[in-house]
């Protein structure tokens, strides 16, 4: 249980820090409501639980072509960001999108590029292996159990985190009007391309 715990207070600080994928979270949940802000959390929850994975076993071999990738990873995610704030920032308001919001078409879109875009920071791999060693989590005494913990920790801890954020903003959206949503839309838009011109301009 201990190694359980550490899993989820791991898992929660790595998603915690708002960056792109939690502005893109509260941005999709703004406009089109809970569900969408639980799936794309549920994206980036899945990518930690990967990166989690790799660190934990120590997957050497995908470190080294993670590592050794990096820019092209980058690139490609900084890329799409820029991508992603444009059509954010063009967005209509969320009464005009809730019509789609909800089909199973989009619900997948939303968990697919949050996936793809928190796999496209290869360095996640190795802040979980940081802090693995920094709270000496030993997971040699069971070859099997262990690291099964350690990862579901992860896993609910991120996601933990994604379902708190979401209804906390779902519960703010019943105040925002359509020029507020709007304004919203612009905002997450503009931040989104300033978090893509950061990463694009540290290749």
């Amino acid at each position: 249980m201990l190694v359980f715990i550490q899993g989820v207070v791991l898992g929660f600080s790595i998603a915690a820090p708002v960056g792109p994928i939690g502005v893109l979270c509260i941005r999709r949940t703004l406009a089109k409501g809970m569900v969408a802000g639980v799936i794309s959390g549920l994206g980036a929850a899945t990518a930690d639980a990967i990166y989690g994975i790799i660190a934990i076993c120590g997957v050497s071999a995908l470190s080294v072509v993670l590592l050794e990738y990096k820019t092209y990873l980058h690139f490609i995610g900084g890329t799409f960001l820029l991508y992603m704030g444009y059509k954010i920032f063009k967005a209509l308001p969320a009464s005009v999108e809730a019509a789609e919001g909800d089909s199973e078409e989009t619900i997948l879109r939303d968990y697919v590029s949050t996936v793809f875009l928190t796999l496209t920071n290869p360095m996640t791999i190795f802040s979980f292996a940081a802090i693995l060693a920094g709270l000496d989590i030993e997971t040699q005494g069971a070859r099997y159990l262990a690291p099964a913990l350690l990862v579901g920790g992860v896993f609910i801890g991120s996601m933990f985190w994604w379902l708190c954020l979401s209804i906390m903003v779902n519960l703010l959206r019943r105040n925002f009007s359509r020029s507020w949503l709007k304004l919203v839309n612009q905002i997450s838009g503009l931040v989104i391309i300033g978090f893509s011109i950061f990463s694009l301009s540290n290749i």
